[in-house]
């Protein structure tokens, strides 16, 4: 059977290396906000291009603290709307619920699966704050329209960055580049173990140049302290440990070779899957293909037909989260795009380990299923 992913695989070019690293931790004696934090932080922040990177447990403990951050701030209160795409993983909206705010949810574009910049303007009311974007599958969300909307109406600009390391936003005129995570007021980041850039654990970051919010988020992810025993806020613990620090400062030396196999594979497929009961993405805006999704009307048969010829593939999600029973609340309104998305979406395996030749086996069974 071919994994969807084999995180085995992908590590094993920097096993050596990340054995050092781990050693090197153990050697120091310190193993939370010691050296390889520092390191991985500082590191991270000057490859996003933001003057903050910190390191913090997990993506939604990230996302989490940057909205909590702002209540301290006194920039958002409860009960202030959100919006949010309405196809995200839930951890998007969790962070925004958990905070007592309000996520309003905007479709996405069918083309894109990004949300949907044409419908942000509609969504928008007195109690609107923030607008987070999630840059999922990998692709950029950023649109100059989105940034345009977010100055013109005072909107926090909040990127969840968990799927999409190393991608980047292309300005239409100029071709300007700019990472996600970089775009926006502040970003969350998730490296859990399956993301283009992994850790052997949970862990997560913050990115942002504004120093107050950076500050804030540090403090609050250390039960509230920014000096020992003196606590400014009602906080927690979330904070990144230095093994893991460790091994992310070595991956992310790998990151964007890494990335470019993952382009390769996508664009074996993007050029060569030629089946009329099978949609691709479309590929105009940047992707790091952290998830490379197809739509099948016969999603299912298509799954079950793959996993006998020998391919694993996973559905990203099967429950849109306005259907979710957490979310009781939303139960009976209507958000055809996604629910459309979420009832035909397959993921195919795509990483950094893969073979030209396990991609080819992929494609030539993609292109004889049968509707």
């Amino acid at each position: 059977m071919m994994k969807y992913l084999d995180l085995k695989q992908v590590n094993a070019p920097y096993e050596a290396e990340i054995r050092q690293a781990m050693e090197d931790v153990l050697q120091r004696g310190w193993y939370l906000r010691g050296e390889a934090t520092r390191l991985f932080e500082q590191h991270y922040a000057d490859y996003i291009g933001t003057r903050y990177c910190i390191g913090c447990a997990n993506g939604l403990d990230a996302l989490t603290l940057i909205l909590r951050a702002y209540k301290e701030m006194g920039l958002l209160h409860e009960g202030d709307e959100v919006l949010v795409p309405a196809n995200t993983y839930i951890a998007s909206i969790l962070a925004i619920t958990e905070n007592r705010l309000t996520p309003v949810l905007v479709e996405p574009d069918i083309n894109t699966l990004q949300i949907d910049d044409s419908l942000i303007e509609q969504a928008i009311t007195p109690c609107t704050r923030a607008l987070m974007i999630v840059h999922l599958y990998g692709r950029c969300a950023y649109t100059d329209r989105i940034g345009e909307l977010c100055r013109r109406h005072h909107l926090l600009l909040i990127e969840d960055n968990a799927q999409a390391h190393g991608c980047q936003y292309v300005a239409p005129q100029s071709q300007r580049t700019q990472r996600t995570g970089s775009l926006g007021d502040a970003a969350a980041h998730s490296f859990y173990p399956t993301k283009n850039l992994g850790a052997l654990g949970d862990a997560g970051a913050v990115t942002a140049n504004d120093p107050q919010l950076s500050e804030t988020i540090r403090a609050l992810g250390n039960y509230g302290s920014s000096h020992k025993y003196v606590f400014d806020y009602q906080g927690r613990n979330s904070r990144i440990d230095e093994v893991q620090a460790a091994i992310l400062d070595v991956k992310l030396r790998h990151l964007d070779e890494a990335n470019l196999r993952r382009k390769q594979i996508a664009t074996r497929y993007l050029n060569q899957i030629s089946n009329p009961g099978i949609v691709i993405p479309q590929s105009e805006r940047d992707s790091v293909w952290h998830i490379f999704p197809v739509l099948c009307e016969r999603r299912d048969d298509l799954q079950d037909y793959l996993r006998t010829n020998g391919v694993e593939t996973q559905i990203h999600y099967p429950v849109p989260p306005h259907q979710q029973r957490c979310y009781a609340e939303w139960k009976g309104i209507s958000l055809p795009v996604t629910e459309y998305i979420h009832q035909q979406e397959l993921s195919l395996p795509c990483h950094s380990a893969m073979t030209n030749g396990e991609a080819e086996y992929i494609i030539q069974k993609l292109n004889q299923f049968t509707r």
